[in-house]
């Protein structure tokens, strides 16, 4: 579904209203509308208000998939993660509406300029009217202003709105029953390990930021001599609990690379392979920060961060995105070495995504779960989508 959304004052702050549109995506159909007069407030206040609507009622018409349209270039750039929010007053309502976009399984935001964005401007003038006390002004003759009026919202029984429910139900019918580990078949009953496709999955040792606690994602820091050592003892641990391996793929980054080739080495020289899809979350600004430094300079950016994984850090990439590209990773893994083990380096966010979805929880995992350097995790997935996690983050092998 397409959400059209806006909001204004008379007076910044003054009279203040939205508007919000839902739309159906292929027919640009109405779906739904929303306004209100919400008293006095700013511009901005009354654009996230506005945004906030749109997205509940899409949630509530059962999209899995939006396009949220905002002529406000602040709102857009702050959502998307690339300006700070530095209004205090605007951090709730964008951690709120981060809330909301965790409820679908992709969302998108898009600045379009105000004459695409007319009905739901239409929808936030009359709100401020209403807030104004007055009713909504004729356009005026001297300055003639074009104003979509508002259209008429489908009948509840319209093509567009059954439309979006068989996508819902296709949806939802697709989570129960494909192959995606996260929602994979379930049983008690035991299953033979020899026709899975074992994972062993290994964070990369520890760096001289991993034991500062820094952000650290696409810069190419490498192990210190700790984790070096961890690296030689993983590749033990790792010979141990797997002892035939197709390869070891590994992310590019020299961390991981310096992990992974005593592994292949303790293997008897098992192919080593990179996957750029295997590397780390790109934290943009907060790179070489500590969580404390985030927390102080970008404390609304954080707070939306930490509510949604669609939201990303100020120049950097959010776990949505991340999350495609591991799957696609994975996807490779299974067709390339089906019933085979194979072990995987790599960092926190892609093998905490991996163990997200074999477990089927929900986004809280990605900031609960803690993975040391060199902990082993282990995975197995079958053919129909099985899937079993045999061990998270063992450490033995480092005391």
């Amino acid at each position: 579904m397409v959400v059209e959304a806006d909001g204004g004052s008379r007076g910044n702050p003054g009279p203040a209203g939205y508007g919000a549109v839902v739309r159906d995506a292929d027919t640009g159909e109405v779906l739904a509308e929303r306004s209100e007069a919400i008293g006095t407030a700013t511009n901005n206040v009354a654009e996230y208000r506005g945004l906030i609507a749109g997205l509940t009622a899409a949630a509530e018409l059962g999209a899995t998939r939006v396009e949220a349209r905002m002529d406000s270039k602040l709102v857009v750039e702050q959502m998307c993660g690339r300006w700070q929010i530095k209004n205090p007053g605007l951090r709730p309502l964008a951690a709120e509406a981060a809330v909301l976009v965790r409820r679908f399984a992709a969302v998108t935001f898009t600045w379009i300029p105000r004459e695409r964005n007319r009905h739901a401007d239409a929808l936030a003038n009359a709100a401020m009217d209403a807030a104004a006390g007055r009713a909504p002004a004729a356009p005026a003759t001297t300055t003639p202003r074009t104003v979509e009026p508002p259209r008429e919202v489908a009948a509840p029984d319209s093509p567009a709105r059954a439309a979006a429910r068989e996508a819902a139900a296709r949806a939802a019918t697709k989570a129960t029953t494909g192959t995606d580990p996260a929602t994979a078949p379930s049983s008690w009953e035991p299953r033979g390990t020899s026709e899975a496709t074992r994972l062993v999955l290994v964070r990369h040792g520890q760096t001289e930021w991993t034991a500062q606690r820094r952000y650290s994602g696409r810069g190419d820091v490498p192990l210190s001599e700790r984790g070096r050592d961890q690296a030689r003892a993983t590749a033990a641990r790792v010979a141990a609990l797997a002892p035939t391996v197709a390869a070891v793929v590994s992310s590019p980054l020299s961390r991981c690379t310096a992990t992974a080739r005593p592994i292949a080495v303790a293997l008897g020289g098992v192919p080593l392979r990179t996957s750029d899809d295997l590397v780390e979350c790109d934290f943009g600004a907060w790179e070489g920060r500590t969580f404390a430094e985030v927390r102080k300079e970008w404390p609304g950016e954080l707070d939306a961060w930490l509510a949604s994984t669609a939201v990303a850090p100020p120049d950097g990439e959010s776990f949505t995105d991340v999350t495609v590209r591991v799957r696609r990773a994975l996807r490779g893994l299974l067709d390339a070495y089906p019933g085979e083990t194979v072990v995987v380096v790599s960092h926190v966010s892609p093998i905490k995504i991996l163990l997200r979805d074999a477990l089927a929880a929900g986004d809280a995992f990605l900031h609960r779960l803690y993975l040391d350097p060199a902990g082993v995790s282990v995975l197995d997935v079958w053919a129909d989508g099985g899937v079993a996690v045999r061990s998270v983050n063992d450490t033995a092998h480092l005391a």
